[in-house]
């Protein structure tokens, strides 16, 4: 079964039928279009490319175009591919929500929040060094030592140090498919997705 574009709404909370009252994040979905199909023939591997969010035409290009209109389409702004083709999809289908059922389990592909340059307490749950009397100074949110000094005399690679945090792809796994809204192509899915509001989220079966 084919992947589905959406957009992050935001989160909210809804009771289920046993009573229980559940976080969930609503995500809305345009129509997705097929705009290519690549095959082991002419590409190498089988995969279908996605799009979906209509592009001005003034703000795409004479390729963008091309490409769009061979699957009888206008431009889109977001197109992904994916590799779960099996083989019953056409160049230029149609699909939204539909594909989904409730309670059903879904995995979420999006760009987490990016933290910027962060230390290690934030980025690695370091706990500091030391307390904060007896002499120390300014020491609780620090790393402490890299590693020996003569031997080996550098640091390992892979060592858990300050840099930059988020901003990475994440996958969410075994998310449950609460609610899904046919006429206005929103899905309610169960705890939260990576990103941002506004972001776009690749929801896999």
């Amino acid at each position: 079964m084919l992947s589905v574009i959406g957009r992050k709404v935001g989160m909210t909370s809804i009771f289920t039928e046993s009573g229980k009252k559940e976080a969930c994040t609503v995500v809305a979905c345009e129509p997705n279009f097929i705009t290519q199909i690549k095959t082991g023939e002419k590409e190498g591997y089988e995969a279908v490319q996605i799009s979906s969010v209509e592009k001005k035409e003034k703000s795409s290009n004479n390729p963008e175009k091309g490409h769009f209109a061979k699957a009888k389409t206008t431009p889109k702004r977001v197109v992904v591919e994916v590799r779960d083709f099996d083989g019953e999809q056409n160049l230029g289908d149609s699909f939204g929500v539909e594909v989904f059922q409730e309670g059903e389990f879904v995995d979420v592909v999006g760009t987490s929040k990016g933290k910027g340059f962060q230390g290690v307490v934030k980025r690695h749950g370091f706990s500091g060094v030391g307390e904060s009397t007896h002499g120390q100074h300014n020491r609780l949110r620090a790393p402490g030592s890299l590693g020996a000094g003569s031997t080996p005399s550098r640091v390992f690679k892979g060592t858990r140090m300050a840099g930059q945090m988020g901003n990475e792809r994440v996958k969410v796994q075994n998310l449950r498919v609460l609610k899904v809204d046919a006429e206005k192509n929103l899905l309610v899915i169960s705890g939260a997705l990576p990103g941002h509001k506004g972001s776009y989220v690749i929801i896999e079966k």
